[in-house]
Protein backbone atom coordinates (compact mmCIF):
# COMPACT_ATOMS: atom_id res chain seq x y z
CA UNK A 1 0.00 0.00 0.00
CA UNK A 2 1.18 3.60 -0.57
CA UNK A 3 0.28 7.02 1.23
CA UNK A 4 -0.79 10.04 -0.44
CA UNK A 5 -1.86 13.40 0.25
CA UNK A 6 -5.30 14.87 -0.75
CA UNK A 7 -5.03 18.10 -0.45
CA UNK A 8 -6.47 22.17 -1.62
CA UNK A 9 -5.14 25.20 -1.44
CA UNK A 10 -5.81 28.24 1.21
CA UNK A 11 -8.90 29.87 -0.28
CA UNK A 12 -10.03 27.27 -2.27
CA UNK A 13 -13.53 26.95 -0.62
CA UNK A 14 -13.64 30.77 -0.54
CA UNK A 15 -16.57 30.32 -3.50
CA UNK A 16 -18.77 28.39 -1.05
CA UNK A 17 -21.38 31.03 1.30
CA UNK A 18 -20.92 30.81 5.15
CA UNK A 19 -24.56 29.08 4.86
CA UNK A 20 -23.41 26.43 3.12
CA UNK A 21 -20.49 25.65 5.16
CA UNK A 22 -22.58 22.83 7.54
CA UNK A 23 -23.57 20.46 4.39
CA UNK A 24 -19.86 20.97 2.94
CA UNK A 25 -18.80 19.79 6.56
CA UNK A 26 -21.68 17.11 6.62
CA UNK A 27 -20.41 16.39 3.42
CA UNK A 28 -16.97 15.85 3.81
CA UNK A 29 -17.36 13.61 6.93
CA UNK A 30 -19.00 11.65 4.71
CA UNK A 31 -16.14 10.79 3.01
CA UNK A 32 -14.00 10.35 5.95
CA UNK A 33 -16.78 7.76 7.39
CA UNK A 34 -16.85 6.02 4.28
CA UNK A 35 -12.94 6.11 3.86
CA UNK A 36 -12.69 5.25 7.52
CA UNK A 37 -14.98 1.99 6.65
CA UNK A 38 -12.95 1.39 3.77
CA UNK A 39 -9.86 1.22 5.50
CA UNK A 40 -7.88 4.09 3.82
CA UNK A 41 -8.01 6.47 6.11
CA UNK A 42 -4.47 7.82 7.92
CA UNK A 43 -5.52 11.42 9.13
CA UNK A 44 -6.86 14.49 7.65
CA UNK A 45 -7.88 18.02 9.18
CA UNK A 46 -8.07 21.92 7.73
CA UNK A 47 -4.97 24.32 8.34
CA UNK A 48 -6.16 27.27 10.03
CA UNK A 49 -5.64 30.32 7.54
CA UNK A 50 -2.29 32.38 7.66
CA UNK A 51 -1.44 31.16 11.27
CA UNK A 52 1.99 30.04 9.92
CA UNK A 53 5.32 30.71 11.47
CA UNK A 54 9.33 29.66 9.91
CA UNK A 55 11.28 28.42 11.95
CA UNK A 56 15.07 28.17 10.23
CA UNK A 57 17.70 26.25 10.67
CA UNK A 58 19.66 28.80 13.24
CA UNK A 59 16.17 28.44 15.09
CA UNK A 60 15.49 32.07 14.64
CA UNK A 61 11.23 32.23 14.31
CA UNK A 62 9.72 34.72 11.67
CA UNK A 63 5.90 34.88 11.05
CA UNK A 64 4.75 33.78 7.93
CA UNK A 65 3.88 32.85 5.38
CA UNK A 66 5.66 35.86 3.81
CA UNK A 67 3.57 37.90 1.16
CA UNK A 68 5.46 36.56 -1.47
CA UNK A 69 4.02 33.12 -0.73
CA UNK A 70 0.74 32.57 -3.65
CA UNK A 71 -0.75 28.95 -2.35
CA UNK A 72 -0.13 27.44 1.03
CA UNK A 73 -2.15 24.26 1.96
CA UNK A 74 -5.58 25.15 3.38
CA UNK A 75 -6.37 21.06 4.33
CA UNK A 76 -5.64 17.70 3.66
CA UNK A 77 -6.36 14.03 3.80
CA UNK A 78 -3.92 11.16 4.49
CA UNK A 79 -4.92 8.23 2.62
CA UNK A 80 -2.90 3.98 2.01
CA UNK A 81 -4.28 2.32 -1.10
CA UNK A 82 -3.12 0.39 -3.45
CA UNK A 83 -2.73 2.40 -6.42
CA UNK A 84 -2.63 5.90 -7.67
CA UNK A 85 -5.91 5.48 -9.71
CA UNK A 86 -7.06 4.93 -6.03
CA UNK A 87 -5.92 7.91 -4.29
CA UNK A 88 -7.59 9.75 -7.55
CA UNK A 89 -11.23 7.89 -7.02
CA UNK A 90 -10.50 9.49 -2.84
CA UNK A 91 -9.56 12.77 -4.24
CA UNK A 92 -12.93 12.96 -6.65
CA UNK A 93 -14.82 12.11 -3.60
CA UNK A 94 -13.47 14.60 -1.90
CA UNK A 95 -13.38 17.38 -3.85
CA UNK A 96 -17.14 16.79 -4.47
CA UNK A 97 -17.66 17.27 -0.85
CA UNK A 98 -15.61 20.17 -0.06
CA UNK A 99 -16.38 21.77 -3.45
CA UNK A 100 -12.89 22.37 -4.38
CA UNK A 101 -10.30 20.72 -6.29
CA UNK A 102 -7.96 18.52 -4.61
CA UNK A 103 -4.38 17.75 -5.56
CA UNK A 104 -2.79 14.16 -5.20
CA UNK A 105 0.86 13.40 -4.27
CA UNK A 106 2.44 10.26 -3.18
CA UNK A 107 3.91 10.61 0.43
CA UNK A 108 7.86 9.19 0.15
CA UNK A 109 8.10 6.13 2.18
CA UNK A 110 10.76 6.30 5.04
CA UNK A 111 11.46 2.77 6.11
CA UNK A 112 13.76 3.91 9.09
CA UNK A 113 10.92 6.11 10.68
CA UNK A 114 9.08 3.69 10.31
CA UNK A 115 10.99 1.20 12.27
CA UNK A 116 11.54 3.79 14.81
CA UNK A 117 7.78 4.33 15.26
CA UNK A 118 7.46 0.37 15.88
CA UNK A 119 10.25 0.28 17.93
CA UNK A 120 9.04 2.41 20.34
CA UNK A 121 5.60 2.23 20.24
CA UNK A 122 5.66 -1.51 19.79
CA UNK A 123 3.83 -1.70 16.78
Amino acid sequence: MTRYLISFNDGAMDHIPAEDMPDVGKASHEVVREAISAGVWVFGIGVERQQASIVGTDGMITDGPFPETKEVIGGFSVIDVASREEALEWAAKIAVSCRCAQEVRVIMPDPESEAILREVDGR
